[in-house]
């Protein structure tokens, strides 16, 4: 038994020559590796047949069988890579290509001016004290609309201003709902700002299904209006420039009480008034909306209005860098286009 196992074995390579001399393709050697070394191959029916030896006898074969196996796999590997060598060899010759010719030139553009805006505004606030929060884009509709002092007869519920998914879950309109979730879990102070992609049914010349939003928030103990109008007053000089001018107007949202909204001098005419087409000779463009906190938003989340008091606002992102670096059409920001975004 075995010396017909060790016959057997040295008959492989010569077996395996023979099958390597008619091969004529890659696809030949990959068959002829399964016949000789796959689970069913030649050589796994030899060591199969290994059982039936004596405990002397087996390391005898099991010697041999190991150095039939190196010996076949070295050998397959050395013919396929002389295949490959011999195709690579055949197109280099049929494929007449010039080495010295310049390569195609890949064009980069710079950040993207959304992005360099977002990132403007988060360092703005950083170094007013604020940290950068996030949270998730699909929500339910407690954390987007009830917390938030949103009643169920909002417009803003509406199937034709929301996303509502199968799932009855929907995609956020804002980023507040990062603030209800950090003061649900939250102890104040708390000094955040919450950037991110938000999601509404619109989509015009100004508006997009899918925007950019930064909502701030600050809680704590003693915070009143007066600390709102210097945050902003801050951030609108440094980000629009010191000669800017800043004005609050009375207005309303669910979640803040009372509430405001910002405007700042047309950066376009500079409050001149002169046929201004983009703040119709107002001489002022609004920015964002403000306000301190609902008692109500406070209850939701835990904390006592009678002990703490805090304000939030929040922008699109969009539309401070379409006035920021003089942008027309909001769609120019999602085109793609090299020619626009080289110019940032």
């Amino acid at each position: 038994m075995k010396e017909s196992l060790l016959q057997a074995l040295d008959g492989l390579e010569t077996q395996l020559e023979e099958a390597l001399a008619q091969a004529q393709s890659e696809s030949d050697l990959l068959q002829i590796k399964g016949r000789f070394l796959g689970k069913k191959g030649e050589l796994a029916q030899v060591l199969s047949a290994m059982g039936r030896l004596s405990a002397e006898e087996r390391p005898q074969v099991g010697v041999k069988a190991n150095q039939v196996k190196e010996a076949l796999c070295s050998r397959l590997q050395s013919s396929l890579q002389g295949f490959q060598q011999k195709v690579l060899d055949q197109a280099l010759a049929s494929d007449h290509f010039d080495i010295t010719l310049p390569g195609v030139p890949v064009e980069f553009s710079s950040m993207h001016p959304l992005i360099q805006v977002l990132e403007e505004i988060n360092t703005l606030f950083r170094r007013l004290g604020f940290e950068v929060r996030y949270g998730p884009e699909i929500e339910d509709e407690y954390h987007n609309f009830e917390a938030l002092n949103i009643p169920e007869d909002h417009p803003a519920r509406d199937e034709q201003d929301t996303f509502y998914l199968k799932t009855g879950r929907l995609l956020r309109t804002h980023t507040s709902t990062v603030q209800i979730r950090v003061m649900e879990t939250e102890k104040p102070p708390i000094k955040m700002i919450a950037p991110g992609t938000v999601y509404r049914s619109d989509h015009d010349l100004t508006h997009s299904p899918m925007f950019h939003q930064v909502e701030g928030l600050w809680v704590d103990r003693g915070i009143h209006f007066g600390h709102l109008k210097g945050v902003l007053k801050l951030f609108v000089k440094s980000f629009f420039g010191s000669e800017t001018n800043l004005r609050f107007r009375a207005s309303y949202f669910p979640f803040t009480e009372p509430s405001a909204e910002l405007d700042v001098s047309c950066v376009f005419c500079h409050a001149k008034k002169s046929a201004c087409p983009v703040c119709k000779d107002t001489g002022w463009l609004e920015v964002l909306g403000c306000g301190m906190v609902d008692p109500n938003v406070f209850e939701k989340v835990g904390l006592d209005p009678q002990v703490y008091s805090g304000f939030a606002f929040g922008m699109g992102v969009e539309r401070m860098a379409m006035l920021k670096l003089g942008i027309p059409d909001l769609r120019l920001f999602f085109e793609n286009d090299l020619r626009f975004l080289k110019q940032f």
